[in-house]
């Protein structure tokens, strides 16, 4: 018999309004005495049945809700239907055959709590990121297989979160064979290597991917800084798009290395059109300054400042440091071919889009610079955001013309 979670007085609005998290604040009695990972059915202090969804007692988090209809079973039929409505969802944006990695599952958002899917070309990479999902990895492997035939499916549940559920990180080939060396991906047109097995998140930070095309569109003839680099992407976009020359920044020299394979790969000399420098992105931007260096585009796609609300206050510091610096590295207005511009995100979750957008005008203002906003940039389509779950969106940008 399926154990029942009843709610607090007062604590069943957000389930009603389709919020997929239950915090464990929120519960006031169970029935029945059900395991980590088994499904269990939400009731509010009335007793009126609400949803359905999988159970943790180890996470704040003590239920991830699955089905608001009261006779859908989670079963195999569950899962594959799931899946299914994510392929679909993804064949609807139309990406162009360029491109080839995109996100196929993202979590919440596509009534999968706790599962990432991306597609690589024909490989998939997994992240099982709750317990609910990871008990079930076997029959999700399954699913997967079964509905996108992949070459095969490596596992990435190496993510910090994990640990939050209780759960150990994880990494490997899980089903079928991986890819050979120097594999690579397609974004529009453009190739990139991508390590699956050991490269950031799965591979690659495809949330980017339509930003890229966007602020490259604004790179002609350009003097390009782009710092956090990584492995180069908004770099040989820039190039692409007729960017004089690109600095890149990042404080790994691996990281830098996989930037001039990617230009080489598009054809780009890392010698004569591009440079590498290594070191803390702080520090070498400051460097930078204090040299007179000056640049036309200035991009700033940092990792996560903040992890949870404890570091809220540091990330706002850092967000308004960097953005500081690469205001004030910027050329005035007449020395560049065009309109300085600066391109900066922010990928942590609990720095709301208006609070990113005060912390860069704050920056404006103590670089001593009049900055106008000309784009809103956010995370692709492929990950997208439910309404009822806004805490699906974590990647927003902004694009500012220095005047």
């Amino acid at each position: 018999m399926t154990a029942t979670l009843y709610l607090l007085p007062g604590k069943e609005r957000p389930v009603r309004q389709r919020h997929p998290w239950i915090f464990s604040g929120a519960v006031g009695r169970t029935t029945g005495s059900p395991a980590a990972g088994d499904i269990v059915d939400v009731a509010d202090a009335g007793g009126a049945w609400l949803a359905r969804g999988y159970f943790n007692p180890r996470s704040q988090i003590v239920v991830r809700l699955l089905t608001w209809d009261r006779h859908e079973a989670i079963d195999a039929g569950f899962w594959q239907r799931r899946l299914a409505a994510a392929g679909a969802a993804r064949q609807d944006l139309h990406l162009e055959p360029q491109t080839t990695a995109y996100r196929l599952v993202y979590a919440e958002s596509d009534g999968v709590p706790g599962l990432v899917v991306d597609r690589y070309g024909d490989w998939l990479v997994v992240q099982f990121l709750t317990l609910g999902v990871d008990i079930r990895r076997a029959e999700l492997l399954a699913a997967l297989q079964a509905e996108f035939s992949p070459a095969g499916i490596i596992e990435r549940s190496d993510a910090a979160v994990r640990r939050q559920e209780g759960l150990p990180l994880l990494s490997g080939l899980a089903a079928g064979r991986a890819p050979g060396a120097n594999f690579e991906i397609r974004e529009h047109g453009l190739r990139f290597p991508a390590d699956l097995l050991g490269g950031q998140k799965t591979g690659f930070y495809m949330d980017q991917r339509e930003n890229r095309r966007i602020v490259a569109a604004h790179a002609a003839g350009k003097r390009v800084l782009n710092a956090f680099s990584f492995t180069g992407a908004f770099g040989v976009y820039a190039l692409a798009a007729g960017a004089a020359h690109v600095t890149n920044v990042d404080s790994s020299y691996e990281a830098l290395a996989g930037a001039e394979d990617a230009l080489r790969l598009n054809g780009f000399d890392p010698d004569r059109q591009a440079e590498g420098i290594a070191g803390d992105v702080f520090q070498v931007l400051r460097a930078l300054r204090d040299e007179g260096r000056q640049f036309d585009l200035v991009i700033l796609d940092p990792p996560k400042f903040a992890r949870n609300k404890a570091e809220l206050d540091g990330a706002t510091r850092g967000y308004k440091d960097i953005n500081l610096l690469g205001l004030k590295l910027l050329a005035p207005p007449g020395v560049s071919p065009a309109a300085p511009l600066l391109a900066t995100f922010s990928c942590s979750g609990l720095v709301t889009p208006d609070l990113f957008q005060k912390i860069v005008f704050g920056a404006s203002v103590d670089a001593g610079r009049d900055a106008q906003i000309i784009a809103h940039l956010h995370q692709g389509p492929d990950h997208p955001i439910l309404l009822s779950f806004p805490e699906g969106e974590y990647l927003k940008g902004l694009l500012v013309r220095a005047v």
